[in-house]
Parts: C-alpha cells; structure tokens; sequence
C-alpha cells in the first residue's frame, strides 16, 4: 500500500526543474510551508545532531528501512531525520522521481515521528554535507527550540488541508475515525500540571464548540466526553479523552479548518498558543504525541485517495 511520502496528491513544486517529470510530490518536506525558518531548523540540528557526508550517488536510506536496520555501529543503526546543507538528494520509490531536496530543507522526518519504516528512498545526487538527527535528539532539542515543533505541525497542517481538498474535489466521503487519543493520562496530567490555572470547560450534548472558518485561538484537549470534528457537513473523527483538536488555527494562526460538536456532555482543557510553547519547552513527548497523531490523521487521509 502506498504510503504518506511517495503517493502523488501532494502540492506540486512551484517552477520547473530540470531533468524531473511533470508534477513530482513529496509529503512532509518543511521548506514548502510559509511558516518554515531554515535558520531555527540549522540551529537546531547543528546544536543536537552530527554533521554527516554523502557521496554523489550514495544512498542515505531506504524505502522500508527501519530502525536498527543497519547493525549497532551503522550509520543507519537508528532512524535519523536529515537538514541538507550543501548538494541535492533526490527522493524515490524504485524507479519513480518524487522530488529532489534542495539546500536548507528537512527530509526523512515522518520515520523519526511515527517510528515506521521509510516509505521512499534517499540518495545523494551530488556530493551532500547533511546534519541528521534521531528521535532522543530530537526531543533532547526541542526544550530550547519548541518552534521548530510548531513549525513541522505546520508543515503537515498544510498537508491535510491540502489532501482533505482533494478529497472534497472528489466529493469523496472520509471514513470516520473513532476515539482519537493523543495524550496518554500520566502525560495529560503532566500538561494540565504545567499550565497553572488550567481553564476547563463544559459542554452539553449537541453543543457546538467550534465552527468551520472561524478565527481560532485556542486548541481543546478532552478529559471527559466525545466530540465529533464535521468537514463539510461529514464527521470525520470522533475525539475522546484524551485527544484534542483546534490545533491546526491555533500552530499556524488559520481559519478553523473544521467543527466542532459535543457528541455527548463533555470536559475540554483549553490551550492557548504561548501555553503550548512552554509545555513544550518543558516536556517535549507532548510534542512529539502530536506530531504523531497529526501523522497518523494524514495517513488515513491518504488511505481515501487509494
């Protein structure tokens, strides 16, 4: 089955590239969100990662690897998501050309989030001067740079937004996912801990929190209840404790994407932006809960295109 980063919905490269067939595609490429700063992203890898070099035509990883892949004292021996700093690496699914990565963009991010296999592989077309990262890096870095988790939220935010217009296009209907969970209780309760005075509020059955196309400035967390998210008029997901929602205007400051209903009496924490860049300077699994639940949403998305 195709996967998050080699199936062809994405958003295509503006301007043309040499050598490259028409309307190539690669899924969580950070350099294609407006919210991506190239310069936190080098700080942050040049602080808690290794530099690493690759010879042209030397391949970085490959489709289906996974971590420990390559023995305890490989390189590949755990996944490592890459910052490019100088050549070009392409992305492929055997013979197929999905995008080239150029200087200053991040690539082979989705296999540190969700710990799966790599689903394309990556090889230098020039010679490469790379920075990598693995997952303990990551969260290691993130408590002095918890931008950089808002800014891959972003970056797959766009994703959906993008995906689920294509399915709208399509007219397709979404299957719904039920009792999304986010936070594990011991770390919700971290979160709630770390907020102070957390604002809780209540909502009766039926009631709605949120509406599409609304200004958003706060995300919503469920200790007690359900909550149905509706795009164009479809439930697409139904949250329970433990899983949020609203995190999309409140990373990148949009329009709400989509409602939100009380499927039945429900508890929400609240969370504003400024609180959320504190719980994740604080404890970075926070972020990394959410980026693989953003991980896991665009998934499934994909699964609607097949």
């Amino acid at each position: 089955m195709a996967t998050m980063e080699d199936m062809d919905f994405t958003r295509e490269p503006s301007g043309p590239r040499a050598g490259a067939p028409p309307a190539p595609s690669v899924l969580l490429k950070a350099a294609s969100s407006r919210y991506y700063d190239p310069s936190v992203a080098l700080r942050l890898f040049q602080a808690a990662g290794k530099e690493e070099r690759f010879t042209a035509g030397e391949e970085i990883f490959a489709v289906d690897q996974k971590a420990n892949a390559g023995g305890l004292f490989s390189r590949r021996s755990a996944t490592r998501m890459y910052f490019l700093a100088e050549g070009e690496v392409a992305l492929t699914v055997g013979e197929r050309l999905l995008d080239a990565v150029r200087v200053q963009e991040v690539f082979g991010e989705m296999a540190v989030i969700t710990g799966r296999p790599r689903s394309s592989s990556a090889t230098a077309r020039s010679d490469c001067a790379l920075y990598s990262l693995s997952e303990e890096e990551l969260r290691a870095a993130l408590p002095g740079a918890p931008e950089f988790a808002l800014m891959l939220m972003s970056v797959m935010f766009d994703r959906l937004r993008f995906v689920g217009a294509r399915l709208l296009t399509r007219k397709a209907t979404i299957s719904r996912r039920d009792d999304i969970r986010v936070f594990d209780p011991a770390l919700l309760q971290q979160l709630e801990d770390g907020l102070g005075r957390p604002n809780i509020t209540r909502y009766q059955q039926d009631a709605t929190i949120m509406r599409e196309g609304q200004a958003g400035m706060v995300m919503y967390i469920v200790k007690e209840g359900r909550v149905a998210i509706t795009l164009a008029g479809n439930v697409v997901e139904a949250v329970g404790p433990g899983g949020c929602f609203g995190e999309i205007a409140l990373v990148d400051q949009s329009p709400r994407t989509a409602s939100a209903t009380a499927e039945q009496w429900c508890e929400l924490l609240t969370v504003d932006r400024a609180s959320l860049l504190d719980a994740v300077r604080r404890q970075p699994a926070i972020a990394m809960a959410m980026l693989r639940a953003i991980a896991e949403r665009l998934r499934h998305l994909n699964s609607q295109l097949r």
